[in-house]
């Protein structure tokens, strides 16, 4: 994603992610490659990524590559299909509408269902790495939960409110084949993508196929 009261889940406790963030991104990014960002039109953008199935070195490297990659891109949160790679993981470096700082990761997301007295809307800005230079408002709840699991296989589960949920639900999107873009208007599309071909990223990128 581009810059810009609750009972406890069951399968997995809220994950701590406000601590040492300084610290943990930067291990991750030190250890890790940038490799270029996906754009729409890349098909892998636009189908389900498969599960997580081995939480081993191999997946720690992705996620090294993906915090590296999310810095030198200046974002907020990334997936792994929008560096090219087939499986449902993202990170996340966001801030809150509070200002404070989330930084993780989540292997086989799932956005929880809220009830509807936590439904209020937040119609903002969002942006995405994989359409460079384009924003467009968007309605999404102001409040999110996602289930899933981390590095090594444990369940864990991530709350956030205002911008950081407005991340959480924007990245577990991507897992399962959806753009930001995907959930507009016909015409608001339509200009979105007009606002991408007229811009120039600050990031290198894959060519949509």
């Amino acid at each position: 994603m581009a810059q810009q009261e609750t009972d406890r889940p069951a399968g997995g406790e809220f994950v701590v992610d406000t601590e040492n963030c300084e610290e943990r991104e930067r291990a991750h990014r030190e250890r890790g490659t940038v490799r270029p960002i996906t754009v729409v039109g890349n098909p892998v953008l636009h189908r389900e990524c498969r599960d997580v199935t081995e939480f081993d070195d191999k997946l720690a490297a992705l996620i090294d590559d993906m915090f590296a990659s999310q810095r030198a891109a200046e974002g907020v949160g990334l997936a792994a299909n929008q560096i090219g790679v087939d499986l449902k993981v993202f990170v996340y470096d966001c801030m809150d509408d509070e200002g404070v700082r989330h930084v993780g990761v989540v292997c086989n997301p799932v956005l929880e269902e809220l009830p509807a007295g936590r439904r209020v809307l937040d119609d903002n800005n969002e942006g995405c790495l994989s359409v460079p230079t384009a924003y467009a408002e968007l309605a999404r709840p102001d409040y999110a939960v996602v289930r899933g699991q981390d590095a090594e296989g444990k369940p864990i589960a991530v709350e956030g409110t205002g911008y950081f949920a407005r991340c959480l639900q924007h990245e577990t999107d991507h897992l399962y084949g959806y753009l930001y873009i995907d959930r507009l208007s016909k015409r608001e599309r339509r200009r979105a993508l007009r606002m991408m071909e007229e811009g120039t990223p600050r990031y290198e990128t894959v060519p949509s196929d």
